[in-house]
């Protein structure tokens, strides 16, 4: 698939300064809130590229105030005048994401960008909170009750806003492609699983190390899968309103979301690319869908080295993204009317 991007020259070269002051005049007094802010990663890297074009309101949600405070902090250094929040969020626990969200809805009534960044990537079985394996758990259902507890902020941001400037990214990975979503067995229990549910054909380096019915390269197809499915979802519920939503592959660049992985499992993921992105090349992507205004009225689904790309189909399929929803849903214990 292509799409005509504000510009199609960029690549996987391209950094994320560079994007945002290409879209300054997008990002300027808007309120932005990312999540999965550490030092050194592609969410700092993404807030600070943010923050350099004036934003109204960055609102920065990580689990470790330490780390959130060292990344406020060199955000404050570079850019004096922007106003910058930090927020505590575990999307391990819905009660966080909860309190977390109230915690914004105290510092803004409207959000025009949330970029659901963070991410894990565990071998061994986790589960959240609420016994939820916790790929699926943290990356997709955590953003999910997130982004929805925002929704009120969201659609404020929209009615005085241009028609799909207001947007939720949702990072992924291409590594959705090894797995759609597993309704009959979401949380990895052994249970029988239909054909049109299985994992794709895994290259040997994938299958080493799994324990009884759990693969934790399976479990992260899964949940990134669930993010491309997540925006196709929003977009549908949304678009009528104001709002779009994409999902991200950022690339292959080196962060603690493999902070997990055992010798073997980094050797694997080392072989997956042959180019590995710096933080400033991962954070761009992430800046053209949610800044391009070619992207306004929606394009595709999934945007990698800053241009739009092909999903799966498992992941681009409007009932599965519609059924997705409806066990979202279930497993947060709220409908959401929008």
């Amino acid at each position: 698939m292509t799409a005509a991007l504000t510009h199609p020259e960029w690549n996987q070269e391209t950094g994320g300064l560079e994007v945002a002051k290409a879209f300054a005049d997008q990002i300027r007094g808007k309120n932005v809130l990312i999540t999965g802010v550490s030092p050194e990663s592609i969410g700092s890297s993404t807030a600070l590229s943010i923050a350099s074009q004036s934003p109204a309101l960055l609102i920065l949600a990580s689990r470790t105030q330490s780390k959130l405070d060292t990344v406020c902090k060199s955000i404050k250094d570079a850019c004096p005048t922007v106003a910058v929040h930090s927020v505590l969020l575990d999307l391990m626990s819905q009660a966080s994401v909860k309190k977390a969200a109230a915690e914004v809805a105290k510092l803004t009534d409207r959000l025009n960008i949330i970029i659901n960044n963070a991410g894990i990537m565990t071998p061994k079985r986790q589960l959240t909170a609420e016994g939820i394996e916790a790929q699926f758990g943290s990356n997709h259902i955590g953003h999910f009750l997130l982004t929805n507890l925002l929704m009120p902020q969201l659609l404020t941001a929209a009615k005085a806003s241009t028609s799909g400037s207001t947007r939720v990214v949702n990072l992924t990975s291409l590594g959705h492609r090894l797995s759609p979503i597993r309704f009959h067995d979401y949380n990895f229990e052994g249970k029988e699983i239909p054909p049109e549910e299985a994992h794709m054909p895994l290259p040997p380096m994938f299958t080493k190390g799994a324990e009884g019915a759990y693969n934790g390269y399976v479990a992260y197809g899964q949940g990134k899968s669930a993010n491309i499915l997540f925006s196709v979802e929003l977009t549908r519920l949304l678009k009528g309103k104001g709002v779009v939503s994409y999902a991200v592959h950022p690339g292959s660049i080196w962060t603690g979301l493999s902070r997990d992985l055992d010798p073997d499992g980094e050797a694997a993921i080392r072989k997956t690319s042959p180019f590995w992105k710096n933080h400033d090349q991962g954070a761009a992507t992430s800046l053209v869908a949610a800044f391009d205004p070619a992207l306004n009225e929606p394009k595709g689904i999934l945007l990698h080295d800053c241009q739009i790309c092909d999903a799966a189909p498992h992941a681009t399929d409007p009932k599965i993204a519609e059924r997705l929803w409806t066990l979202s849903e279930k497993l947060v214990k709220r409908d959401f009317k929008l």
